[in-house]
């Protein structure tokens, strides 16, 4: 928190991130465009917002992209706000934006999670299909070597997969590349959007990213910006304390 709370006592990285609020995912050189300053101090002021998790970056071939992530303004506002019940500010607000926004060819939807465990772990938890019908509700079944059919399976015993695809890249325990497309649509590859799980270790904690790209409309993106943080708050959990949260929390109010 301290350092979250020093990054943003600076103008120019606040101005940053307004950039990025309001156009997510660019480039270093989109953001010393729009900044009066050299390029050496907008990368050192974008590495205290890295360091402070305000900002998580993925790389597109040689281009290296940048994004807000809400995860630490959303601890700020249940810290400091929420328990004083005044008026609630939207520190998720850019998630939302980003999800009215038309995007192209950049990630759609980028969310950060640090957590206390393994990587080998942490792909046991997105890879094991009695771990996914635990935190998830689905069962993610597959044998998770590049190019298998994957499905996403209830667990009501009826069988039904609400989501498949194929496995388009398999290194564990550090990253997985999976297309998702409703099984009704299958074979429509322009209705197919891509997951990405990147998986980093640091000491005893990991940093996990995932990325959906290739939404096909504004509803799926505001599906994802609600429901990813749900599924990998109850991962962290599950993993962290040896079990889900105590109800699912995509059924939160107002969620």
């Amino acid at each position: 928190m301290d350092k979250v709370f020093k990054a943003l006592a600076d103008d120019t990285r606040r101005r940053l991130l307004d950039r990025l609020h309001e156009h997510n995912g660019q480039t270093l050189g989109e953001l010393c465009g729009r900044i009066d300053m050299t390029r050496q101090s907008v990368t050192q002021h974008l590495a205290v917002l890295e360091a402070a998790n305000l900002v998580s970056t993925v790389r597109r071939g040689r281009e290296k992209l940048h994004y807000l992530n809400p995860v630490p303004l959303h601890e700020i506002q249940e810290r400091w706000i929420d328990k004083f019940e005044r008026p609630r500010l939207s520190a998720l607000g850019a998630v939302k934006r980003q999800a009215e926004e038309a995007m192209t060819d950049k990630p759609t939807f980028v969310y950060v999670t640090y957590i206390r465990s393994t990587p080998e772990k942490v792909w046991d938890a997105l890879t094991d299909a009695d771990l996914t019908a635990s935190y998830w509700g689905h069962s993610n079944v597959s044998d998770w070597r590049r190019g298998s059919r994957w499905e996403h399976v209830r667990t009501d015993g009826s069988g039904i997969a609400d989501v498949v695809g194929t496995v388009v890249e398999s290194d564990p325990p550090t990253r997985l590349v999976t297309t998702w497309v409703d099984p009704q649509k299958e074979g429509q590859e322009d209705t197919y959007s891509r997951v990405t799980f990147d998986i980093t270790p640091h000491e005893d904690i990991v940093r996990l990213t995932v990325t959906h790209e290739d939404l096909w409309d504004e509803g799926a993106l505001s599906d994802v910006s609600g429901g990813w943080p749900a599924v990998l708050s109850n991962l962290k959990s599950l993993l962290e304390t040896g079990s889900p949260l105590p109800q699912e929390p995509w059924l939160v109010p107002g969620h």
